[in-house]
Protein backbone atom coordinates (compact mmCIF):
# COMPACT_ATOMS: atom_id res chain seq x y z
CA UNK A 1 0.00 0.00 0.00
CA UNK A 2 1.45 3.55 -1.00
CA UNK A 3 1.39 6.58 1.45
CA UNK A 4 0.39 9.64 0.42
CA UNK A 5 1.51 13.33 0.79
CA UNK A 6 -1.82 15.48 0.42
CA UNK A 7 -1.38 18.32 -1.46
CA UNK A 8 -4.40 20.27 0.30
CA UNK A 9 -4.45 22.68 -2.46
CA UNK A 10 -6.63 21.55 -4.93
CA UNK A 11 -9.04 24.16 -6.83
CA UNK A 12 -12.70 24.25 -6.29
CA UNK A 13 -14.85 25.05 -3.08
CA UNK A 14 -12.95 23.33 -0.15
CA UNK A 15 -9.63 24.54 -1.00
CA UNK A 16 -6.42 25.09 1.25
CA UNK A 17 -4.62 27.00 -0.90
CA UNK A 18 -4.91 30.25 1.55
CA UNK A 19 -2.51 29.82 4.73
CA UNK A 20 -3.37 33.50 5.45
CA UNK A 21 -7.38 32.80 5.77
CA UNK A 22 -6.76 31.41 8.90
CA UNK A 23 -8.12 32.10 12.43
CA UNK A 24 -5.71 33.93 14.21
CA UNK A 25 -7.04 32.55 17.37
CA UNK A 26 -6.34 28.64 16.78
CA UNK A 27 -7.12 27.28 20.26
CA UNK A 28 -7.68 29.05 23.55
CA UNK A 29 -8.91 26.59 26.67
CA UNK A 30 -8.93 28.51 29.89
CA UNK A 31 -9.95 26.71 33.36
CA UNK A 32 -12.00 24.05 31.39
CA UNK A 33 -13.41 21.49 34.10
CA UNK A 34 -15.38 18.84 33.44
CA UNK A 35 -16.62 15.58 35.60
CA UNK A 36 -18.74 12.32 34.84
CA UNK A 37 -20.27 12.23 38.26
CA UNK A 38 -17.80 11.53 41.37
CA UNK A 39 -14.55 11.47 38.75
CA UNK A 40 -13.33 14.98 37.54
CA UNK A 41 -12.02 14.05 34.24
CA UNK A 42 -10.30 18.14 34.12
CA UNK A 43 -9.57 20.19 36.64
CA UNK A 44 -8.93 23.75 35.45
CA UNK A 45 -6.84 23.09 32.01
CA UNK A 46 -5.66 25.91 30.42
CA UNK A 47 -3.68 26.23 27.18
CA UNK A 48 -3.75 27.62 23.89
CA UNK A 49 -2.00 26.61 19.86
CA UNK A 50 -1.95 29.14 17.42
CA UNK A 51 -2.59 29.04 13.98
CA UNK A 52 -0.23 26.11 12.06
CA UNK A 53 1.04 24.81 15.23
CA UNK A 54 0.69 21.23 15.91
CA UNK A 55 -0.28 20.93 19.55
CA UNK A 56 0.60 17.21 21.37
CA UNK A 57 -1.53 16.15 23.99
CA UNK A 58 -0.03 13.21 26.27
CA UNK A 59 -1.28 11.57 28.86
CA UNK A 60 -1.90 8.06 30.26
CA UNK A 61 -4.89 6.48 30.36
CA UNK A 62 -7.95 8.64 31.74
CA UNK A 63 -5.53 11.57 32.04
CA UNK A 64 -8.69 13.44 30.45
CA UNK A 65 -7.24 14.21 26.57
CA UNK A 66 -10.36 12.84 24.66
CA UNK A 67 -12.43 14.54 27.10
CA UNK A 68 -10.37 17.63 26.32
CA UNK A 69 -11.06 17.14 22.86
CA UNK A 70 -15.05 15.88 22.68
CA UNK A 71 -15.29 19.66 24.77
CA UNK A 72 -13.24 21.64 21.81
CA UNK A 73 -15.43 19.57 19.05
CA UNK A 74 -18.84 19.97 21.24
CA UNK A 75 -19.64 17.02 21.80
CA UNK A 76 -20.21 17.46 25.12
CA UNK A 77 -20.09 20.63 27.37
CA UNK A 78 -17.64 21.73 29.55
CA UNK A 79 -18.84 22.59 33.32
CA UNK A 80 -16.50 25.82 33.92
CA UNK A 81 -14.46 27.69 32.04
CA UNK A 82 -14.01 28.73 28.64
CA UNK A 83 -13.01 27.51 25.25
CA UNK A 84 -12.49 29.30 21.82
CA UNK A 85 -12.07 27.05 18.24
CA UNK A 86 -11.15 29.49 15.77
CA UNK A 87 -12.69 32.52 17.81
CA UNK A 88 -15.95 30.63 18.44
CA UNK A 89 -16.38 29.58 21.91
CA UNK A 90 -17.43 26.10 22.23
CA UNK A 91 -20.80 26.44 23.83
CA UNK A 92 -22.18 30.22 22.71
CA UNK A 93 -21.30 29.15 19.37
CA UNK A 94 -21.16 25.24 18.73
CA UNK A 95 -22.52 25.39 15.11
CA UNK A 96 -20.22 27.73 14.74
CA UNK A 97 -17.33 25.43 16.14
CA UNK A 98 -18.84 22.65 13.99
CA UNK A 99 -18.29 24.34 10.77
CA UNK A 100 -14.52 24.96 11.81
CA UNK A 101 -13.23 21.91 12.32
CA UNK A 102 -12.53 18.18 11.61
CA UNK A 103 -12.61 15.29 13.94
CA UNK A 104 -11.04 12.35 13.47
CA UNK A 105 -11.10 9.97 16.53
CA UNK A 106 -9.52 6.30 17.19
CA UNK A 107 -11.66 4.61 14.79
CA UNK A 108 -12.65 5.44 11.46
CA UNK A 109 -16.48 6.27 11.02
CA UNK A 110 -17.46 4.96 7.41
CA UNK A 111 -19.83 3.58 5.89
CA UNK A 112 -18.60 0.30 5.17
CA UNK A 113 -21.08 -0.29 2.35
CA UNK A 114 -20.28 2.54 0.35
CA UNK A 115 -16.93 2.79 -1.91
CA UNK A 116 -14.80 5.00 -0.93
CA UNK A 117 -15.93 7.47 -3.47
CA UNK A 118 -19.36 6.97 -2.16
CA UNK A 119 -17.93 8.17 1.22
CA UNK A 120 -16.57 11.03 0.17
CA UNK A 121 -19.40 12.49 -1.85
CA UNK A 122 -22.33 11.73 1.24
CA UNK A 123 -19.95 13.62 3.59
CA UNK A 124 -19.77 16.42 1.09
CA UNK A 125 -23.49 16.49 0.73
CA UNK A 126 -24.03 16.31 4.73
CA UNK A 127 -21.53 19.26 4.80
CA UNK A 128 -23.55 21.38 2.33
CA UNK A 129 -21.71 21.28 -1.04
CA UNK A 130 -24.37 20.64 -4.22
CA UNK A 131 -24.00 17.49 -6.28
CA UNK A 132 -21.56 18.42 -8.52
CA UNK A 133 -19.28 20.15 -6.03
CA UNK A 134 -19.10 17.04 -3.46
CA UNK A 135 -18.16 14.84 -6.47
CA UNK A 136 -15.41 17.28 -7.89
CA UNK A 137 -14.05 17.25 -4.49
CA UNK A 138 -14.43 13.57 -3.88
CA UNK A 139 -12.08 13.03 -7.18
CA UNK A 140 -9.52 15.82 -6.34
CA UNK A 141 -9.43 13.84 -2.41
CA UNK A 142 -9.08 9.99 -4.46
CA UNK A 143 -6.27 11.43 -6.50
CA UNK A 144 -5.07 13.25 -3.61
CA UNK A 145 -4.77 10.64 -1.27
CA UNK A 146 -3.60 7.47 -3.62
CA UNK A 147 -7.01 6.14 -3.60
CA UNK A 148 -7.56 5.71 -7.26
CA UNK A 149 -7.24 1.81 -7.28
CA UNK A 150 -9.66 1.65 -4.04
CA UNK A 151 -11.77 4.69 -4.45
CA UNK A 152 -14.44 2.41 -6.35
CA UNK A 153 -14.59 -0.86 -3.27
CA UNK A 154 -16.64 -1.16 -0.83
CA UNK A 155 -14.76 0.30 2.32
CA UNK A 156 -15.66 -2.58 4.15
CA UNK A 157 -12.53 -4.23 1.93
CA UNK A 158 -10.19 -1.40 2.86
CA UNK A 159 -7.02 -1.96 5.10
CA UNK A 160 -6.59 -0.49 8.26
CA UNK A 161 -4.01 2.25 6.28
CA UNK A 162 -6.72 2.93 3.49
CA UNK A 163 -9.31 3.46 6.09
CA UNK A 164 -7.81 5.73 8.18
CA UNK A 165 -6.94 7.65 4.97
CA UNK A 166 -9.91 8.04 3.88
CA UNK A 167 -11.50 8.59 6.80
CA UNK A 168 -9.02 11.91 7.02
CA UNK A 169 -10.25 12.54 3.90
CA UNK A 170 -13.82 13.05 4.30
CA UNK A 171 -12.96 15.44 6.64
CA UNK A 172 -11.00 17.61 4.11
CA UNK A 173 -14.12 17.92 2.23
CA UNK A 174 -14.82 21.23 3.41
CA UNK A 175 -11.55 23.43 4.53
CA UNK A 176 -11.36 23.00 8.31
CA UNK A 177 -9.62 25.62 10.26
CA UNK A 178 -8.82 23.54 13.53
CA UNK A 179 -7.99 19.76 13.31
CA UNK A 180 -8.13 17.38 15.94
CA UNK A 181 -6.49 14.19 15.54
CA UNK A 182 -7.44 11.60 18.60
CA UNK A 183 -5.13 8.93 18.00
CA UNK A 184 -5.13 8.79 14.59
CA UNK A 185 -2.71 6.07 13.99
CA UNK A 186 -3.24 3.87 16.80
CA UNK A 187 -3.44 0.34 15.15
CA UNK A 188 -1.56 1.17 11.52
CA UNK A 189 1.47 -0.46 10.14
CA UNK A 190 4.47 2.47 10.11
CA UNK A 191 4.09 2.77 6.40
CA UNK A 192 0.35 4.24 6.82
CA UNK A 193 1.85 5.60 10.02
CA UNK A 194 3.70 7.58 8.11
CA UNK A 195 1.33 8.43 5.51
CA UNK A 196 -0.54 10.42 8.58
CA UNK A 197 2.37 12.01 9.79
CA UNK A 198 2.59 13.81 6.22
CA UNK A 199 -0.53 14.63 6.36
CA UNK A 200 0.53 16.59 9.77
CA UNK A 201 3.24 18.28 7.94
CA UNK A 202 0.68 19.27 5.49
CA UNK A 203 -1.80 21.35 7.86
CA UNK A 204 0.76 22.74 9.25
CA UNK A 205 1.93 24.35 6.13
CA UNK A 206 -1.51 25.79 5.12
CA UNK A 207 -1.84 27.70 8.50
CA UNK A 208 -4.37 24.82 10.01
CA UNK A 209 -4.08 24.37 14.05
CA UNK A 210 -3.65 20.79 14.70
CA UNK A 211 -4.05 19.06 18.22
CA UNK A 212 -2.83 15.77 18.27
CA UNK A 213 -3.66 13.20 20.82
CA UNK A 214 -1.04 10.03 20.69
CA UNK A 215 0.67 7.61 23.06
CA UNK A 216 3.35 6.76 20.62
CA UNK A 217 5.97 9.39 21.82
CA UNK A 218 7.68 9.09 18.92
CA UNK A 219 5.23 10.45 17.18
CA UNK A 220 4.92 13.36 19.28
CA UNK A 221 8.62 14.16 19.27
CA UNK A 222 8.54 13.96 15.60
CA UNK A 223 5.28 16.10 14.70
CA UNK A 224 4.24 18.75 17.81
CA UNK A 225 5.87 22.05 18.07
CA UNK A 226 4.80 21.84 21.55
CA UNK A 227 3.46 19.67 24.07
CA UNK A 228 1.08 19.53 26.91
CA UNK A 229 1.35 16.77 29.33
CA UNK A 230 -1.93 15.67 31.15
CA UNK A 231 -2.20 13.81 34.01
CA UNK A 232 -5.33 13.38 36.46
CA UNK A 233 -7.61 15.92 34.24
CA UNK A 234 -4.13 18.74 35.14
CA UNK A 235 -1.81 19.85 33.20
CA UNK A 236 1.31 19.32 34.55
CA UNK A 237 3.76 20.29 31.98
CA UNK A 238 3.88 21.83 28.79
CA UNK A 239 6.97 22.85 26.41
CA UNK A 240 8.56 21.44 23.17
CA UNK A 241 10.11 18.31 23.22
CA UNK A 242 13.57 19.44 23.89
CA UNK A 243 12.23 21.44 26.76
CA UNK A 244 10.44 18.35 28.27
CA UNK A 245 13.20 16.25 27.66
CA UNK A 246 15.45 18.81 29.56
CA UNK A 247 13.57 18.27 32.63
CA UNK A 248 15.12 14.85 33.18
CA UNK A 249 18.35 16.35 33.37
CA UNK A 250 20.15 16.30 30.35
CA UNK A 251 22.36 14.36 28.57
CA UNK A 252 24.42 11.02 30.20
CA UNK A 253 26.84 9.04 29.88
CA UNK A 254 25.55 4.95 29.92
CA UNK A 255 28.37 2.48 30.74
CA UNK A 256 28.34 -1.40 30.68
CA UNK A 257 31.35 -3.41 31.84
CA UNK A 258 31.87 -6.45 30.58
CA UNK A 259 31.86 -8.45 33.66
CA UNK A 260 29.21 -7.30 36.57
CA UNK A 261 31.93 -7.82 38.48
CA UNK A 262 34.22 -4.88 37.81
CA UNK A 263 31.22 -2.44 38.62
CA UNK A 264 33.00 -1.34 41.98
CA UNK A 265 36.32 -1.13 40.20
CA UNK A 266 34.34 1.28 37.53
CA UNK A 267 33.13 3.16 40.25
CA UNK A 268 36.73 3.80 41.74
CA UNK A 269 38.05 4.46 38.06
CA UNK A 270 35.30 7.30 37.33
CA UNK A 271 35.86 9.01 40.44
CA UNK A 272 34.27 12.37 40.57
CA UNK A 273 32.15 11.60 37.55
CA UNK A 274 29.99 9.75 39.33
CA UNK A 275 28.01 11.31 41.54
CA UNK A 276 27.25 10.04 45.06
CA UNK A 277 23.08 9.67 44.13
CA UNK A 278 23.94 7.46 41.49
CA UNK A 279 26.76 5.21 43.69
CA UNK A 280 23.66 5.08 46.31
CA UNK A 281 20.87 4.04 44.15
CA UNK A 282 23.28 0.79 42.78
CA UNK A 283 21.93 -2.46 43.36
CA UNK A 284 22.78 -6.09 43.31
CA UNK A 285 20.86 -6.46 40.35
CA UNK A 286 22.66 -3.40 38.18
CA UNK A 287 24.55 -4.48 35.39
CA UNK A 288 25.32 -0.59 34.14
CA UNK A 289 26.00 2.94 35.19
CA UNK A 290 24.52 6.03 34.21
CA UNK A 291 26.36 9.26 34.90
CA UNK A 292 25.69 12.90 34.18
CA UNK A 293 27.12 14.28 31.04
CA UNK A 294 26.92 18.00 31.36
CA UNK A 295 30.00 18.54 28.59
CA UNK A 296 28.36 15.60 26.18
CA UNK A 297 31.15 14.20 24.14
CA UNK A 298 33.66 15.28 26.79
CA UNK A 299 31.96 13.90 29.48
CA UNK A 300 31.88 10.27 27.26
CA UNK A 301 35.67 11.02 26.69
CA UNK A 302 36.88 11.59 29.93
CA UNK A 303 35.29 8.52 31.31
CA UNK A 304 36.36 6.33 28.47
CA UNK A 305 39.95 8.05 29.19
CA UNK A 306 39.77 6.95 33.15
CA UNK A 307 38.37 3.40 32.48
CA UNK A 308 41.00 2.71 29.75
CA UNK A 309 43.91 3.78 32.04
CA UNK A 310 42.10 1.10 34.64
CA UNK A 311 42.21 -1.52 32.24
CA UNK A 312 38.82 -2.23 32.38
CA UNK A 313 37.09 -4.04 29.91
CA UNK A 314 33.17 -2.62 28.36
CA UNK A 315 30.52 -4.00 26.38
CA UNK A 316 29.39 -0.32 25.57
CA UNK A 317 29.46 3.11 26.54
CA UNK A 318 27.40 5.99 24.69
CA UNK A 319 26.17 9.35 25.20
CA UNK A 320 22.56 9.38 25.29
CA UNK A 321 19.83 11.85 25.87
CA UNK A 322 16.36 11.55 27.86
CA UNK A 323 13.31 10.24 25.38
CA UNK A 324 10.45 11.29 25.94
CA UNK A 325 9.42 8.25 26.94
CA UNK A 326 11.82 9.44 29.92
CA UNK A 327 9.79 12.17 30.61
CA UNK A 328 6.32 10.44 30.25
CA UNK A 329 7.20 8.50 33.08
CA UNK A 330 8.87 11.10 35.08
CA UNK A 331 6.46 13.42 35.23
CA UNK A 332 3.35 10.24 35.27
CA UNK A 333 5.18 7.21 37.04
CA UNK A 334 3.32 5.76 33.95
CA UNK A 335 5.25 4.14 30.98
CA UNK A 336 3.32 4.92 28.27
CA UNK A 337 1.45 1.34 26.19
CA UNK A 338 1.77 1.42 22.54
CA UNK A 339 -1.38 1.59 22.23
CA UNK A 340 -4.38 3.24 24.24
CA UNK A 341 -8.41 2.49 24.78
CA UNK A 342 -10.36 5.29 24.24
CA UNK A 343 -11.59 7.06 27.64
CA UNK A 344 -14.84 7.71 26.23
CA UNK A 345 -17.23 6.76 22.79
CA UNK A 346 -13.99 8.63 20.70
CA UNK A 347 -15.99 9.14 17.43
CA UNK A 348 -14.74 10.05 13.90
CA UNK A 349 -17.42 13.04 13.18
CA UNK A 350 -16.84 15.45 10.36
CA UNK A 351 -18.83 18.76 12.22
CA UNK A 352 -19.45 21.15 9.71
CA UNK A 353 -21.99 22.00 7.78
CA UNK A 354 -24.75 25.02 7.23
CA UNK A 355 -26.98 23.75 9.67
CA UNK A 356 -28.90 22.10 12.95
CA UNK A 357 -30.19 19.54 11.20
CA UNK A 358 -27.48 18.84 8.51
CA UNK A 359 -25.22 18.49 11.53
CA UNK A 360 -27.75 15.97 13.33
CA UNK A 361 -28.02 13.74 9.82
CA UNK A 362 -24.43 13.59 9.49
CA UNK A 363 -23.41 12.05 13.32
CA UNK A 364 -26.84 9.52 13.06
CA UNK A 365 -25.53 8.66 9.74
CA UNK A 366 -21.86 7.98 10.74
CA UNK A 367 -22.41 6.62 14.29
CA UNK A 368 -24.70 4.10 12.24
Amino acid sequence: MNTTTATLGAAGPATLTNPADTSADGVVVEGVEKSFGAVQALRGVTFKASPGEVLGILGPNGAGKTTMVNILSTLIAPDAGRALVAGHDVVADAADVRRSIMLTGQFAALDDALSGYENLVMFGRLMGLRKRAARARADELVEEFDLTQAAGRRVGTYSGGMRRRIDIACGLVVRPEVVFLDEPTTGLDPRSRQGVWDLVGGFRKHGITTLLTTQYLEEADALCDRIIVIDHGLVIAAGTADELKARTGGSYCEIVPLRLEDLPALMDALGDLLPATVREALTEDSDRLAIPAPEGAKTLAEALRRLDAAGLELVDIALRRPSLDDVFLELTGHIPPKTEEPEEDSPSIRLRGDGAGRHRAAEDRTRG
